[in-house]
């Protein structure tokens, strides 16, 4: 972001920010046309990757009684997905799957804060392709769970089938079908996607604008002052929202599942 402060401020940039500032260039240093695949997005995800390994590994490596901070504030993350989302929205089966939870409430939270990290200043999740895999493990999980625990017929036959008289049973199954299969991953990756999405551009477009403002008439230096105060203010409310949404994508996660257990959908 404050790169594209700078290439503002020096006149080679245009205002406002478009679309395009989420398409970012190769980070390689060779030819494009074989390396347009690895953007500074992909770096984060990488490192994103790379710091949840070294840290719960570093965390857990020699486990003690009395904890040193680091196992602490590992075990108080596992803790509280363990306990605020894998049970209290699937009961005590929950546990066994408080692990994948834990895992990604780590890393859809860790790269959502990227957007907010100086340096980097945009979430992986800001790209659709990200939170729609995501989306995916998760949907392919929760219809292998349910398959397995009813068998493949029945698992069908509680997700579509709803407790109904016959006749409206025509109107009703598509409805399901609908809602169960398609609504479910579609929503789990657009409610993050838009989320990070919005608050990206916002930022730009308040740092941006102050530095626009300032550049096309010294008399704006105070309203420019304003929208980087607004920039301070929504940096801080990203931060909620960033929380948020990797609290919400784990517990739709988990109330799927707990709908793919269920005896009746």
């Amino acid at each position: 972001m404050f790169g594209q402060a700078n290439v503002l401020a020096a006149g080679q940039a245009g205002f406002p920010p478009s679309v395009d500032d989420f398409y970012l260039p190769s980070i390689l240093p060779w030819g494009v046309e074989n390396s347009y695949w690895f953007t500074k997005i992909t770096a984060m995800v990488w490192i994103a990757v790379g710091v949840l390994i070294i840290f719960f590994l570093a965390s857990y490596r020699n486990p003690q009684l009395v904890p040193t901070k680091k196992q602490w504030f590992a075990e108080s993350i596992y803790g509280f997905v363990r306990n605020n989302i894998a049970v209290d929205m699937i009961g005590h089966a929950g546990v066994r799957f408080a692990p994948y939870f834990t895992t990604l409430f780590c890393f859809v939270l860790l790269t959502n804060a990227f957007a907010i990290i100086p340096f980097f200043q945009i979430s992986p999740n800001s790209h659709i392709a990200f939170p729609a895999i995501l989306a995916i493990i998760s949907y392919v999980l929760f219809n292998y769970i349910g398959i397995k625990q009813h068998g493949f017929v029945k698992y069908f036959k509680n997700s579509l089938v709803p407790p109904a008289p016959w006749y409206i049973l025509p109107l009703l199954i598509p409805i399901e079908l609908f809602s169960t299969f398609i609504v479910r991953p579609f929503s789990l990756a657009v409610r993050l996607f838009a989320n990070m999405f919005a608050g990206h551009m916002l930022l730009l477009v308040f740092t941006l604008g102050g530095f626009a403002m300032l550049s096309a008439n010294a008399w704006l230096a105070p309203v420019s002052v304003l929208s980087w105060v607004m920039t301070i203010a929504l940096t801080f409310l990203e931060f909620l929202v960033i929380c948020l949404q990797a609290y919400v994508f784990t517990v739709l996660t988990a109330s799927y599942v707990q709908g793919a257990l269920a005896e009746e959908h």
